[in-house]
């Protein structure tokens, strides 16, 4: 009989470790071809990794929670062979990209070594998932070093955040090695910590928050403390458009088998106000400023859970309005059904939020970090409003929706953020309600 080693494979750009969930076989279970053998979860998506061959699960190598790097081998499948040959299957790397930052090389250069035998646990009895330690071998950093590190995970574990926040901060050189380690050792007071909990009666429910909705909630919060957020807004007459798609909805359906909503045709128009502005399609690095090629418009969607994701439509300006359709609608419902995967929600160089979908005039949405800008989509409604004409003004009932623009003040002036909703609005407003779909 043959081993075969199932490996963590590669989840798309940038994600280098994944948890796992559960194992949906047991050890001396018949595996399948293609059939999924354990659930894993990154930081962007939660999905399946299924088995290359047909056999026997022989052994078990990571249990749940468990941490484990890209290309690590996470289970023994026995198959139908002779020998007692091991099989082992290269899962591939990332592509080499110059503009990668140092975060990121950091992480690539500790997967190319995670092979490299090492202990999970330092002597004080700790835990280190692989992928920590093979940063803090890349980085130079000592296992005294690596203990002094504040833990944001599970039981104070390092995480490969903390790791990286303790490089980015400036790791001790050997000149200052000695004053780190005293301000790292301290005890913080009590009184020095300004931390407030929320008072909790016999009444009161304690729900843990998910892992999704701590994700989310880190994500947040350090995109309010990166970015300089400004909003600015604008009131859009749609009437037109909602015209017009009340005409040819159903001939749409009927030619393309999609539905037409209003999102698709909002989108469309975004992607065509991105490439009048392009400097609204960035993103910071440091000190510079990344004009991105391509406009990826990523589309915040709900999951079944009542969380948001974003998936990602990639070069959204190259599509017309069918294309831009089946798009939406596609990653709409692979989003409902839990069936998005890594690469589907990664790339995004511009965000759109529909807070009409919920009821709500407008919003104020914080930007999806490292991009610098999003764009909330209000609710349509029948208001009055002032029409001009040749013979004289009059009032009558428009469909108009407001859009609010976030955008990163410190490369986003006020002008551009402004031009860039305008732009919009005068494209909109121009919708012919004769054109063809």
């Amino acid at each position: 009989m043959a081993r075969f080693e199932l490996k963590l494979p590669k989840m798309g750009e940038s994600v280098a470790e994944a948890t796992i969930t559960s194992w949906l076989k047991e050890v001396g279970d018949t595996v399948e071809l293609d059939e999924a053998v354990v659930e894993i979860a990154t930081d962007k998506v939660d999905s399946e990794v299924p088995s290359e061959v047909e056999g026997t699960l022989v052994e078990i190598l990571y249990q749940k929670d468990d941490v484990v790097a890209v290309g690590e081998t996470i289970a023994i499948i026995e198959i139908e062979g002779e020998g007692s040959e091991t099989i082992k299957v290269e899962t591939s790397k990332p592509a080499e990209n110059s503009k990668v930052d140092e975060v990121e090389k950091t992480i690539e250069k500790a997967v190319e070594v995670v092979s490299t035998p090492i202990s999970k646990n330092s002597d004080s009895g700790k835990f280190y998932s692989p992928l920590v330690r093979n940063i803090a071998q890349t980085e130079n950093i000592s296992m005294e070093e690596l203990e002094n590190i504040s833990g944001s995970g599970k039981d104070g574990r390092v995480t490969k955040e903390d790791i990286l926040l303790y490089i980015e901060n400036g790791k001790p050189t050997a000149k200052t090695a000695k004053v780190v380690e005293e301000k790292v050792s301290k005890p913080i007071k009590k009184e020095e910590q300004k931390v407030v909990t929320a008072s909790v009666n016999g009444q009161d429910e304690v729900i843990e928050m998910t892992r999704m909705g701590k994700l989310i909630s880190k994500h947040m919060v350090n995109s309010i403390q990166t970015s300089a957020h400004v909003q600015s807004f604008i009131e859009i007459d749609v009437t037109n458009i909602v015209r017009w798609r009340t005409k040819v909805k159903d001939a749409f359906f009927k030619r393309e088998g999609q539905k037409l909503t209003f999102t698709p045709i909002l989108m469309h128009a975004v992607a065509a106000t991105i490439k009048k502005y392009p400097m609204i399609n960035i993103a910071i690095d440091g000190d510079n400023i990344i004009k991105k090629k391509n406009i990826n418009l990523g589309m915040a969607a709900a999951l079944p859970d009542g969380n948001l994701i974003v998936p990602v439509i990639k070069n959204a300006d190259q599509l017309n309005l069918v294309g831009m359709t089946k798009a939406v609608n596609d990653l709409a419902v692979r989003a409902r059904n839990n069936q998005l995967k890594p690469d589907d929600i990664q790339g995004g160089t511009y965000t759109v939020t529909n807070v009409g979908s919920f009821g709500s005039v407008t919003g104020t949405p914080i930007i999806n970090q490292p991009e610098v800008a999003i764009l909330a989509l209000g609710a349509i409604r029948k208001v009055p409003a002032v029409i001009e004409t040749p013979e004289g003004d009059f009032i009558g009932i428009r469909q108009t929706m407001f859009v609010s623009h976030s955008y990163d003040h410190r490369v986003v002036n006020g002008a551009l953020g402004g031009m860039f909703i305008k732009t919009l609005k005068d494209i909109l407003e121009s919708w012919d309600v004769n054109q063809d779909f």
